[in-house]
């Protein structure tokens, strides 16, 4: 961790899709280190097509949160950025493509997203939960179990608990590294069962989370997802993250919003944690603003 009165702290930021990579602009305002790790169990897209022909993680959040790290106007950023429309190509992302030959001959897809990293000139890391292929499993409230990220945030019912498929999979060193030494591990905002908790359900990943004493800062999301936490306040989002034994020391709500701020109850089941009230959405309040959720993060900076 760095030391005592740092300016610029050593931050973790955890999940996947559109919330990680708002994350990511927030967290790289004010920290001096910044890794993200991020949630590989989608099926969509150009990853899902993926799924069918190659062994490894989807590569998808991976290049987003790359992207989101460099410079947009760079020649390189805009290609992988590319998406084909017509072919045997048509949509893949062309970063997807490089971070899976990549992978297929440097051994992996951590040196993969480094050396993606470093053609963008990105200074940050971007880690996947796990190098291993995995699904994303729910149990509904109805009793059935669906399969798939795809599926799961559709699910016709509402999501009871989450995990991985094949069990087990192994987090990479470097991730377990990371939360170690981090002065905050930021979790959220962004889908709560098929980014966060998809992330947290790598045992490794987990277990280091809860190794921790202090620093754990979850950010609430502003609205309730449709289908995949219709109708969840802020109580709920935190039931959820309690339910699969993630323990934080921090959140951060918006109380302007339609998911409103945790009660009393809702905050007794994450063992009491420290509240952090600011405005952090953008005008639309369908997103947060990167600069207002990096003032709220600052404010949780030695939670706990």
């Amino acid at each position: 961790m760095s030391s005592e009165g740092s300016a610029r702290p050593n931050v973790v930021a955890l999940g996947g899709g559109h919330g990680l990579a708002t994350t990511l602009s927030a967290v790289r305002r004010y920290a001096g280190t910044l890794t993200a790790i991020v949630s590989v169990a989608d099926d969509g897209g150009s990853s899902g097509k993926l799924r069918d022909s190659w062994v490894g993680p989807a590569p998808g959040d991976i290049r987003r949160c790359l992207l989101s790290l460099a410079d947009t106007g760079q020649v390189w950023a805009r290609a992988l950025d590319h998406r084909f429309g017509t072919g045997e190509l048509a949509g893949h992302s062309l970063g997807n493509l490089v971070l899976v030959a990549l992978a297929e001959t440097m051994g992996g897809v951590v040196p993969a997203a480094k050396e993606v990293g470093r053609l963008l000139g990105v200074e940050a890391s971007v880690l996947p939960a796990t190098e291993t292929r995995v699904e994303l499993k729910a149990e509904l409230a109805s009793g059935e179990v669906v399969a798939g990220q795809t599926s799961v945030s559709h699910a016709p019912s509402p999501v009871r608990r989450v995990w991985l498929e094949p069990g087990g999979p192994p987090a990479p060193a470097e991730a377990l590294e990371a939360i170690a030494a981090a002065d905050q591990v930021v979790i959220g905002p962004g889908s709560l069962f098929t980014s966060i908790l998809a992330a947290c359900a790598v045992p490794g990943i987990l277990a280091a989370l809860d190794a921790r004493s202090a620093g754990r800062v979850y950010v609430c999301n502003l609205r309730p997802q449709e289908s995949e936490t219709a109708g969840f306040d802020a109580d709920a989002h935190l039931g959820a993250l309690a339910a699969h034994g993630v323990i934080v020391d921090a959140v951060a709500c918006d109380p302007a919003t339609v998911v409103g701020m945790p009660s009393v109850r809702g905050l007794t089941v994450l063992a009491n944690p420290r509240l952090v009230s600011r405005a952090m959405a953008k005008p639309n309040g369908h997103s947060h603003d990167p600069a207002l959720l990096a003032a709220a993060l600052r404010d949780c900076l030695g939670a706990g």
